[in-house]
């Protein structure tokens, strides 16, 4: 999973803000949003986006760097035991570094609509419409049992697009090996405040903001 850490800064610099690695012994960071928090209103409010962002996600990142540095201390050490022990930290806010860093900038108040270009029609040869693709993300993002993501990503060996729900803070590359082109997270903290527990309205609303550019621009670059 640390090499993954790795890699994802790597492959993703363009896209968010690297991630430091443990080879470097660079600190993780909470990164900024490309827009203010009440950007996103009336679909995610900006009490939300502010709790979500600055509360949340700084937690997952702080909680990470915590985790890298026992680990650290444990590989200098030789001491597999607690290296193995944490494990499931380094998965959890690694992930939910990975993730969010994602989500945000999936996100944009000039978002909504439909996507252009290749990547629609990329969306329509692997789903048959735009309407079945929304169709079907939504349900596997309604369908996910207590918290977790929806993502659309590529499946570079099979050159295709697939849909894929993720439990808790687990990275969709980590774990399935897509590569990760949208995100929605369904945890309730991303939209309790607003939607209480209808998750079905929120994912309703998602549609409205989401960045097809910034969607596309990944495709392109995992294309490549």
């Amino acid at each position: 999973f640390l090499l993954f850490l790795f890699f994802f800064s790597r492959s993703s610099a363009k896209l968010v803000a690297p991630l430091g690695c443990l080879v470097s012994r660079q600190k993780h960071t909470l990164p900024d949003l490309p827009y203010d928090y009440a950007a996103l209103e009336p679909h995610i409010n900006a009490e939300i986006m502010q709790l979500h962002h600055s509360k949340h996600h700084a937690t997952y990142v702080n909680n990470l760097n915590v985790a890298e540095e026992k680990y650290k201390e444990a590989l200098a050490k030789g001491d597999v035991t607690t290296q193995v022990s944490l494990q499931p930290a380094l998965k959890f806010n690694g992930g939910g570094h990975i993730n969010h860093s994602i989500f945000w900038t999936n996100l944009s108040p000039n978002g909504g609509g439909e996507p252009k270009g290749e990547l629609m029609e990329a969306i329509k040869r692997d789903f048959g419409s735009f309407a079945n693709f929304k169709e079907k993300l939504t349900a596997v993002s309604v369908g996910v049992q207590g918290s977790g993501w929806g993502w659309l990503g590529y499946n570079k060996e099979q050159g295709r697009l697939q849909i894929a729900a993720c439990a808790n803070q687990d990275p969709l590359q980590g774990t399935t090996g897509l590569i990760p082109l949208l995100g929605i997270d369904v945890w309730e903290h991303a939209y309790y405040l607003q939607y209480k527990n209808v998750r079905p309205d929120y994912l309703k609303a998602i549609w409205n903001v989401i960045n097809w550019e910034n969607v596309s621009s990944r495709y392109a670059t995992c294309k490549k």
